[in-house]
């Protein structure tokens, strides 16, 4: 027979039940990071010289480390982003992606301009049937200006590791080979000018890039290089924490005026010329970081970006004396292959 005693009351627990944390609030996972060391010395001797999150894309919940290399002076992050973390840390609406005037606006159209006048003062001197390689070509932004306004004759190719990136450049009638150009079988002295336009400061190995670059170059060829300038006043303001330079953790390498005469000769290349050009973009990013990390609201945050003609305008008119005197906030250097180098140079 079933038992008449009641069975004993269930004890009432005290601990409040675990609060499941909405998936769209939760932060994002750590990335898979590794050791690194200087890719221009080869040995890890560096001191620390800024911290930083993913202010601007906000793609993983961790805290990035910069250093200052003790011999040679190279900024790079240590430790880095593994690299099947790539397409995390560039997610689809990544900037270079897809720059189109729709979403940029007045931005765009001053910028195209702009870039338009600089490039062609890179290829002044170019033969009319000149073969032209821009190595991380993005969307080829860049590409599409030379075929817009250079010379019909020349050649354009592009290179980027990214396939979204390349499918925006091939939709818009462009040659572009999707890899590692370390890994792909371009012809080697072939080009009269390669172009890497803020592209090293991604390069996990810029040093290996470079040599290629210089295997692929017609000898007496040169290659442009700009990037962003860790040895410039807004870095020296905002190096800390919150400098749009570091752009955590996209921009592995930062480099300076003699760590780039440093990259030159380690890769094979003559120095050329380096300058300071002016560019409002990490004046902006600065500011946008520091108000993002201070809790400030979305609508001033925003204000800081390259969506907004304002803050492009004003970080502009402030950075243009600056350039003048050697002290921009970017960098152009141009390297050139020794002409005397034949294939299978060193």
């Amino acid at each position: 027979m079933p038992s008449a005693v009641a069975p004993p009351p269930r004890e009432l627990s005290t601990t409040p039940p675990p609060v499941e944390v909405p998936r769209a609030l939760a932060p994002p996972p750590g990335l898979h990071l590794v050791p690194k060391v200087c890719c221009l010395c080869g040995v890890e001797d560096a001191d620390p010289i800024g911290v930083g999150e993913d202010f601007e894309y906000r793609t993983s919940s961790d805290t990035f480390l910069a250093v200052r290399c003790r011999r040679c002076g190279l900024i790079y992050l240590n430790p880095q982003p593994a690299d099947e973390e790539m397409g995390r840390i560039y997610p689809d609406h990544y900037h270079a992606f897809d720059f189109k005037p729709e979403e940029f606006g007045f931005v765009y159209r001053v910028r195209r301009r702009l870039e338009a006048r600089r490039a062609l003062k890179w290829c002044h001197d170019l033969p009319a049937d000149a073969r032209i390689l821009d190595v991380g070509c993005g969307d080829g932004f860049h590409l599409r200006l030379l075929k817009e306004f250079g010379k019909p004759g020349w050649s354009l190719e592009g290179v980027d590791t990214d396939p979204r990136a390349v499918a925006h450049a091939r939709a818009a009638g462009l040659t572009v080979h999707h890899g590692n150009i370390q890994e792909l079988p371009l012809p080697a002295d072939h080009y009269h000018l390669a172009l890497m336009v803020m592209t090293v400061e991604h390069m996990t190995d810029p040093v290996g890039v470079l040599r290629t670059v210089r295997r692929v170059l017609k000898p007496g060829g040169k290659v442009v290089l700009v990037t962003d300038n860790a040895g410039s006043p807004d870095f020296w303001l905002f190096r800390g924490r919150h400098w749009g330079g570091y752009h955590f953790p996209r921009h592995p390498q930062l480099f300076t005026k003699s760590t780039l005469r440093k990259l030159a000769d380690v890769s094979g290349f003559e120095t050329e010329r380096i300058v300071t050009p002016f560019s409002p973009v990490n004046w902006a990013y600065s500011v946008r970081n520091l108000l993002d990390d201070w809790g400030a609201p979305r609508w001033l945050v925003n204000r800081f970006t390259l969506k907004s003609t304002p803050a492009m305008a004003a970080f502009t008119l402030f950075d243009l004396p600056l350039s003048l005197v050697g002290c921009g906030a970017i960098l152009r250097a141009t390297f050139r292959k020794p002409a005397e180098e034949t294939r299978g140079g060193a």
